[in-house]
């Protein structure tokens, strides 16, 4: 978090100087954290005190606003599912957790683009990205593993092997896991949302995006 995610508040007491610091973020009180820097009382302690506190949100604004708008999304859908900030992005937990992946993520892929179209304006570039239980490593795992299949297939077979469409983060788990391969080469094909990696055995120029 750098000092752009501080700022330093001056209030009647430290509940209102958290009140202000969430609102500053668009907040709740409970994701901010202060601490008290200075504390003065005003004639004599007759008209109370005065608090200066630095405030920080307890993780980056964005991931915080991302949690509380798909928790809103869980509890709408009807789905026993719990929303929690960890590692840099969002973690969706509990009973129905298999019903937010969906077939090979695809549910989670959509549920992450909703939030990061919804968050667009206040997002400044920065991406969502949600997991589930640790389904992303499972799933860079699984595709690791699905790459190196596809090239021996494809050099057993002389000819080039079409993956399943995938997101470009997927894609780019496949091109990273055969970049040292010296008989096989990657290339992505087609248009999102069916933009595919296709595996060829190596002798034609490379094409990587």
């Amino acid at each position: 978090m750098n000092d752009q995610e501080k700022i330093v508040i001056e209030a009647g007491s430290l509940e209102e100087a958290k009140a202000q610091a969430a609102e500053e973020w668009g907040l709740n009180p409970e994701e901010v954290s202060i601490s008290l820097v200075e504390e003065e009382k005003r004639l004599f302690g007759l008209l109370g005190k005065k608090v200066k506190v630095e405030a920080r949100p307890l993780f980056p604004p964005l991931l915080l606003r991302a949690k509380r708008l798909a928790g809103e999304l869980l509890v709408l859908m009807g789905l026993d599912v719990a929303a929690e900030v960890e590692e840099g992005r969002v973690d969706l937990s509990g009973p129905d957790a298999g019903i937010v992946i969906g077939r090979y993520g695809e549910s989670l892929k959509s549920m992450e683009y909703l939030l990061n179209l919804i968050l667009r304006d206040v997002n400044e570039g920065e991406r969502i990205h949600l997991d589930s239980e640790g389904y992303r490593q499972r799933r860079i795992d699984n595709l690791e593993k699905l790459a190196l299949n596809a090239a021996d297939d494809a050099m057993r077979r002389h000819r080039p092997v079409r993956l399943e469409p995938m997101t470009s983060w997927e894609r780019r788990i496949v091109h990273l896991a055969l970049k040292d391969r010296t008989d096989v080469e990657t290339r992505s094909a087609g248009e999102d949302p069916y933009r595919k990696v296709i595996v060829w055995p190596r002798g034609e120029g490379r094409s990587r995006r």
